[in-house]
């Protein structure tokens, strides 16, 4: 239920296989910055059910997938490179562009193979770039602070971090960047047993990192340019699996904030026992048709053709959710 539910939040799909919304958005936003990828994925420990192809690029070409970076260990692996000089490194990198531009000239366009060349290019500039993004030792205690780095609970550091290396990625013009939950603070918001401990975890995890991003991108000038979306795929029953919840897929909240998006508002209504929405009912197609229109897209045009159809992140769904505009 989980995987085929994050399927559709990503892509607007319940099955594998399409375009993750991180990647129609590089594709229709173009890139603002050549040694970083559009589409960033800063993992906590935690990736969600149905893994990588949440954030795969489908039929769209492969440039656009999105990167994971780790928050412990090697941050990307490989991004150091193992060739004695640089000198050794280039070369290498030149013969496979030979290579592959002989098999171009033979062959015409071949998607796999042009973004493989891109991807390589792109690998390369992002052994210079991503280190100095990592290292946030400039970074002021003040800021540390605020983002709870130097809290004794682990999960607020991994998740404040998460949270300060995605102020970083939008001031290099990244567009799309998605943080995962931290592990180990109460089974990533999933409590089917144990809720009053596994929920105050989760909320001292991200609770004090998600203000301090909020104060930051305002503080920087970057929150009415930046939206921030925070959700899950489901929301949970309101009456009780033993000490828990389970899922429920009729009625759940998230929020949205900055890039024009009305302030200090609730919209839609479920009914008296919390558990089917009832008022402003609204699904995940006017969500991603919404979130594409407040970063200057339309969800109509944003189309590629693919076995003869012209296929978008909304499929052929999607109404925008006025009501929320500023």
């Amino acid at each position: 239920m989980h995987t085929n539910a994050n399927y559709f939040l990503h892509t607007g799909s319940g099955q594998q296989g399409h375009p993750s919304m991180g990647a129609w958005f590089g594709y229709g936003l173009g890139s603002t910055n050549e040694n970083l990828p559009g589409f960033v994925v800063l993992n906590g420990g935690l990736i969600p059910p149905g893994g990588l192809d949440n954030f795969n690029t489908g039929y769209l070409p492969a440039t656009y997938q999105g990167t994971v970076v780790n928050m412990s260990g090697s941050s990307i692996e490989n991004i150091k490179p193992t060739e004695p000089t640089p000198a050794h490194q280039q070369n290498k990198l030149n013969l496979l562009r030979q290579l592959d531009q002989s098999v171009l000239g033979r062959m015409g366009h071949v998607d796999q193979l042009e973004s493989s060349i891109a991807n390589y290019e792109m690998a390369y500039r992002m052994q210079a770039t991503v280190p100095e993004l990592m290292d946030i030792s400039g970074e002021s205690e003040a800021t540390k602070e605020l983002y709870g780095l130097n809290s004794k609970f682990r999960q607020t550091t991994v998740f404040g971090r998460e949270c300060l290396l995605a102020r970083r990625l939008i001031e290099r013009g990244v567009r799309f960047v998605e943080l995962t939950c931290p592990g180990g603070s109460g089974d990533r918001w999933d409590q089917h047993g144990n809720i009053k401990d596994g929920h105050a975890k989760n909320s001292r995890a991200v609770d004090q990192p998600i203000a301090a991003l909020i104060k930051d991108l305002k503080a920087r000038g970057l929150f009415e340019e930046t939206l921030l979306v925070w959700t899950g795929e489901f929301g949970r029953t309101p009456f009780a699996q033993g000490s828990g919840r389970d899922h429920n897929p009729f009625g759940f909240s998230l929020w949205l904030a900055g890039a024009g998006v009305k302030g200090g508002i609730a919209f839609g209504a479920t009914d008296e026992f919390g558990y089917k929405a009832v008022e402003g009912k609204v699904n995940i197609h006017d969500l991603h048709a919404t979130m594409l229109h407040l970063v200057g897209m339309d969800h109509t045009k944003l189309t590629v053709r693919f076995s003869g159809l012209d296929m978008r992140l909304t499929n052929v769904h999607g109404e925008i959710i006025h009501e929320i505009l500023a």
